[in-house]
Parts: structure tokens; sequence; C-alpha cells
């Protein structure tokens, strides 16, 4: 008996489709921002708020209706305990990455929608609402930013001659592993935020180096890792296997997002 064949969709319909579900969902988000919202605790002690909810429930409509022969694996359905069967290809949507940043008052939190296809994200769409930039990749396109100024290229840089621009988790800046780390590379200047905002800012050249020794769930990366690789960057574990998906538990090891060698 024949199995029938998931519908196919061309990749550039498909980023088209996260680029404008992101850049949406960033509308809702700043809307809810400025007009107030309660935060509260989920049960792993994350927070949660409104915005969250929202951006995630349009995004998931947007996604549903348009290309629903793949499925979505969306980090605040997996919080209330709705699995997805995922297949070779699905959608990884973090609908507010960096909600801790959101809800304190802060710019770095971002929009995060991706496609894996055969355990690797072959597109992303990620948006910084406070910033009003939307970053993506995939179908070809290489790695771009849109913004007020129109839509540009960008890539990961070489480290200067002074050394390193590091970012690291506000959640981990304490982490003594973090200096450990660090300890055998040349730093000129360590910064730290919340958020996939840290792929981004590798991307784009702006810093070199985001070791990440905490823990992450797969929404929280696939989109912004297409986006860095495109880019010319990397990401990949401690022992320089590239980070793949659809892991147990959509669990992230360790890892180190790198813009050039």
């Amino acid at each position: 008996m024949n199995t029938p064949s998931m519908p196919a969709y061309e990749d550039g319909f498909l980023l088209d489709l996260a680029l404008r579900l992101a850049d949406e969902a960033a509308e809702l988000i700043r809307a809810i921002r400025a007009r107030g919202f309660a935060t509260r605790v989920k049960t792993d002690s994350s927070p949660v708020t409104e915005a969250d909810h929202a951006a995630e429930k349009h995004i998931l409509a947007g996604l549903r209706a348009h290309a629903p022969a793949i499925p979505v694996v969306a980090e605040e359905e997996v919080a209330a305990g709705i699995m997805t069967d995922t297949g070779s290809e699905f959608w990884l949507v973090d609908p507010l990455d960096g909600t801790r940043e959101f809800a304190a008052g802060r710019d770095d939190f971002t929009v995060n929608i991706g496609l894996v296809r055969d355990g690797r994200p072959v597109l992303g769409a990620v948006a910084l609402p406070a910033y009003h930039q939307l970053y993506g990749a995939g179908a070809g396109r290489g790695a771009f930013r849109i913004d007020a100024h129109g839509t540009q290229a960008i890539h990961v840089r070489t480290p200067p001659a002074e050394g390193l621009t590091v970012l690291a988790s506000r959640h981990y800046a304490d982490d003594p592993r973090l200096k450990e780390f660090l300890g055998g590379h040349t730093i000129a200047h360590l910064g730290n935020i919340g958020s996939a905002a840290k792929f981004i800012r590798v991307a784009e050249g702006v810093a070199d180096l985001y070791p990440r020794l905490g823990t992450t769930m797969e929404w929280d990366t696939a989109a912004p890792q297409a986006v860095v690789e495109a880019a010319g960057g990397s990401i990949t574990t401690p022992d320089g296997k590239v980070l793949g998906y659809g892991k147990p538990g959509f669990r992230n090891p360790h890892f180190l997002c790198r813009g050039a060698a």
C-alpha cells in the first residue's frame, strides 16, 4: 500500500510566509508592550506573558493555514502538553524568545520561526520587535536584514586583531564555566544580552562568538541558526559537531555560535 506523500512547497514561499508571520507577530508584541501586560510563571519557572500567547496563536494559524502539511512544534503548545509528531520536516516556533528581557522592559527579545528538514535548519525568520528589524535566510537568498533602510545582505566578520567581541546570556552572566571557557581567548569586549539576538549580532558581524553553556530548546535556535549559517558562521557542539534537530525532548546540548574563523 502506498503512503500519500507530503505536498511540496517551494522554499521561497515558505520563507516569505515565515517572514510575514514573524513581522506580524512583532507588531502584535509591540502593541501589547505599549498598553501593558501581566507576567506569570510557568511550571518550569520561566516567565510567560500575553504577548507570548498572542504571537504564537497568530503564527500557528498562519503556518497551518498556508502550509498545512508541515507539522509545527511551538514553545507554548509544548508547555501546555500539546505534542506533535514531526517527521523529517517541521517548523520550530518561539513566539517570544527572551520573555525575561521583554518583561523587564529591555529590548533584546525576538520572534523565531525556523524550518527543519532532515535534522538541519534550512530556512528561518527572526524578528527583533523593539528594533523594527527582520532577518531571514534560506531559499537561496543568503542571509539578510529588512528594516527602515530596505533589504541588505549580512555576513559574519573576521575577528579584529584586538580580540573577540563575545556575547553571552544575561541569565548565565555569572556562570564560572563561561569565565573558564573564555580564558583561552583574547577578548576585546564581553556583553550580556538575552534571546536569539546574540546569534543575529554574530550573523551581521557585530560580534564574533556566542558560547552557550546552559540549557536551550530547539525552538530557541533553529531560525537563528539558519541565519548564522547563511551569513557564513557556524553553530557547533563543544566536540565540533553541527547542532542538529529532532532530538529527544527538543533539548539542545551546549553549543558555540561563531562568526568567521
